[in-house]
Order: C-alpha cells, then sequence, then structure tokens
C-alpha cells in the first residue's frame, strides 16, 4: 500500500498534466492510503472544476458518482484524522524552520502517513515534498515532465 495525497487523488480522476503516470503507479498497487480529510479535499475539488466551468455538468456528475462508487468498493483507505494527529501535526509545524511554506492540511496528511507506518509519501506538491523529510518520509513524484505543485496551481477546495 502507499500513500497519497489530495493533488494525486485528483490526478486519478481528472485528466489534467501528471494524470496518466498517477493512473499507473495507483494501478499497479494493491492499496492507496490517505488521510479521511482527502475525502472532503476531493470532494471540493470536484465542484471547484465544475464551478470553474473546467469541466461540465454531466461531467461533474459522473466525477461525484466514480468516487462514491469507490469509495463504496473500499478503492482507497482512509486514515482517520485524530486529535492526536493534529496535535502532532502543530507540534511538527512549530518547529520546522520559517523557509518552509506548509499548509495545515499538508501537515496533517505528512503525519498521517509516518503516524499509520509509511515510509512515503506520495504528491506533486513541491511544499509538502519539500517538508517530507522533515517528517520522517520519503517525499515521491511520479511525474517527471510536468511542474510540481505551486500556490497558485494547487486545487482550490
Amino acid at each position: 500500500m502507499i500513500y497519497c495525497d489530495t493533488a494525486y487523488l485528483l490526478k486519478y480522476y481528472v485528466d489534467e498534466p501528471g494524470s496518466a503516470e498517477v493512473r499507473a503507479l495507483i494501478d499497479r498497487q494493491t492499496g492507496v492510503g490517505s488521510l479521511s480529510l482527502g475525502r472532503l479535499e476531493l470532494s471540493a475539488a470536484f465542484h471547484r472544476k465544475w464551478r470553474e466551468r473546467q469541466v461540465d455538468r454531466p461531467t461533474y456528475q459522473s466525477l461525484v458518482s466514480q468516487f462514491r462508487k469507490d469509495n463504496d468498493s473500499a478503492i482507497w483507505t482512509w486514515f482517520e484524522s485524530s486529535r492526536a494527529l493534529i496535535e502532532k501535526a502543530s507540534d511538527q509545524i512549530a518547529m520546522l524552520s520559517p523557509k518552509f511554506f506548509l499548509r495545515a492540511s499538508d501537515a496533517l496528511h505528512l503525519v498521517c502517513a509516518k503516524e499509520y507506518g509509511f515510509r512515503e509519501i506520495h504528491s506533486n506538491d513541491r511544499h509538502l515534498l519539500a517538508a517530507a523529510k522533515h517528517f520522517d518520509l520519503k517525499g515521491c513524484n511520479v511525474i517527471r515532465k510536468c511542474p510540481t505543485l505551486t500556490s497558485n496551481h494547487r486545487p482550490q477546495i
């Protein structure tokens, strides 16, 4: 099983740069885990794609429907966010050098991956990947010919 953040999960469902590489990675796995907050982040990202007219209504409805089916089929393993996990993420952020930019949800993803025994986290978010080593994780990005996510490219939810 591998751990993926929401940016990678979105690429699994929506055609955008890097989707083919992410789908190939995920389809080779015996399982994919992510923070339970990722379910909400992914639903919000689908809605944003529709709101911003990057997908039409039938495509949006298809994305939502497929995501529901995949959840019902347990394709994804969702790890719960707990008070303890939030405290660990908060503590880790407090120890980071000021040169790091890390969003709260990315810190939760990193702490979650570590807490559940993963050694790697898969993403193309450059901020998350840069901080991964400070959470004792290896940041992995299979998308080589694509730019990493920046604050301007991150799925807005």
